[in-house]
């Protein structure tokens, strides 16, 4: 590849995040158990419903990550939409360091998967497929679990910031959005 195209693919790059800045997305905690019990997870705000009958989601991991190994290794996995008051172990879990992630976390094993304490929803899932997916890869669930809070807003992320969302009604009427 020449320079030029060199600099010509970042700057497709560094557009392509600006643009995908503009899209507001859930932010939610992938989590999973390793063979010895510990609990492993990572921040993504790649996921989504695929499918209603069955029930399947998608979501997206770093293929680097030490969660999808253990996805891969158990072939299950947590989806854990946080709350909005939740910004502070979205950053904790978006770290890629080795530390425990987990620790001064509140968390349980329900459907023998790490549960986030105090999430706006959780599924648990068991693997149906992988794809590549360029620097990550795409795990696609079945899902054998899922709960949501009505009374938790999620945690969204829009323009490089933490938020949350507000019906429409709500902002025309006023309220400032």
């Amino acid at each position: 590849m020449k320079i030029s195209e060199t600099t010509a693919s970042a700057a497709l790059q560094d557009t392509f995040k600006d643009v995908m800045a503009c899209v507001a997305t859930p932010v939610s905690i992938v989590t999973g158990l390793a063979r010895d019990g510990a609990p492993c997870g990572a921040t993504v705000s790649a996921f989504s419903s695929l499918s209603v009958s069955p029930p399947m989601i998608l979501v997206s991991l770093d293929r680097r990550s030490r969660t999808l190994e253990v996805i891969r290794e158990s072939g299950r996995f947590g989806l854990n939409v946080l709350g909005a008051d939740q910004d502070d172990l979205a950053m904790s879990f978006a770290s890629k360091a080795g530390a425990d992630k987990f620790r001064g976390t509140s968390w349980s094993v329900e459907h023998g998967l790490p549960r986030v304490s105090r999430a706006s929803a959780w599924i648990a899932s068991t693997v149906a497929d992988f794809a590549d997916g360029g620097d990550h890869v795409i795990v696609l669930g079945r899902v054998d679990a899922a709960e949501a809070s009505a009374s938790r807003a999620p945690l969204v992320y829009h323009r490089r910031s933490f938020g949350t969302h507000r019906p429409y009604h709500e902002s025309a009427r006023g309220v400032p959005a």
